[in-house]
């Protein structure tokens, strides 16, 4: 009986630690995922939502992890390892959810709208515009199958990052570098009509103010620019937010590419 066990153990302790290195690389992916990685959701739902994507990720990677583990302090590096790749593979999604934040605070203070404060999506204080973006970003983003493509990207990183084998140093700078710009770039894209809108907005008002000195330009155009700014947003968000998505889809597929 007690041979039985002790086989029955043998078996199930490399289980257990192949578990806890999926476990890692999904925890830290997962933290930083939009939708589930969120601050305002409560602790305990985000550590349910890392359980269920270990759960169900597990029958699809387990053919690539290690059969044979190394005792706890060679397996706690490769730990640290695991945490770093489904790190490195949330924030580039993440980037992407900071640039419809970015997008959303050049809009806000191109069209002068930035006073108007909307509820907190994320810790950082954001304008309505920003708020109503990154909110229907994520909507979006849950109803398209985010849960099901980031699974796929879990499964397929371990094709390109096997377990406990860490990232070139070189690789992972240059990737950062271009994906923090990549990210500003694309918030600044999503701004362009506020941006042209503001830029008209503002050379018809010198011209008026050229025309008529003594009318109050600065009090005809407040409500005028507020106005348009919201019907701006009401025109161009579905557009904003479909290129918006689109980038996202294609960084799931691989989170771990250039942008390109």
């Amino acid at each position: 009986m007690f041979d039985a066990m002790a086989a029955i153990m043998a078996q199930v302790n490399p289980m257990i630690g192949a578990a806890v290195l999926v476990f890692m690389r999904i925890g830290a992916f997962v933290a930083l995922l939009p939708g589930f990685g969120e601050q305002t959701i409560p602790m305990r739902l985000r550590l349910a939502a890392i359980l269920a994507f270990t759960l169900i990720s597990w029958p699809l990677v387990a053919p690539n992890l290690p059969t044979d583990l190394p005792p706890f302090p060679a397996l706690a590096v490769l730990m640290l390892i695991e945490l770093a790749i489904g790190a490195l593979m949330g924030i580039a999604v993440r980037l992407l959810v900071m640039a419809l934040q970015i997008a959303g605070a050049i809009a806000a203070q191109t069209t002068a709208v930035s006073q108007m404060a909307g509820v907190a999506v994320t810790p950082e204080p954001m304008p309505a515009i920003g708020n109503a973006l990154v909110l229907a970003g994520l909507a979006l983003a849950l109803a398209a199958g985010l849960p099901a493509q980031a699974v796929r990207a879990i499964a397929e990183s371990y094709a390109v990052f096997p377990a406990g084998v860490l990232p070139v140093a070189g690789d992972v700078a240059q990737w950062g570098v271009a994906r923090v710009a990549d990210a500003f770039a694309l918030g600044l894209t999503l701004a362009a009509p506020f941006v042209i809108a503001a830029f008209g907005y503002n050379l018809a008002l010198g011209f008026l103010n050229r025309a008529m000195p003594a009318l109050m330009v600065a009090f005809v155009g407040a409500p005028a620019i507020t106005a348009g700014a919201l019907l701006l947003l009401m025109l161009a968000a579905p557009l904003i937010l479909n290129v918006w998505h689109d980038r996202l889809s294609a960084t799931l597929e691989a989170p771990w590419a250039l942008p390109q």
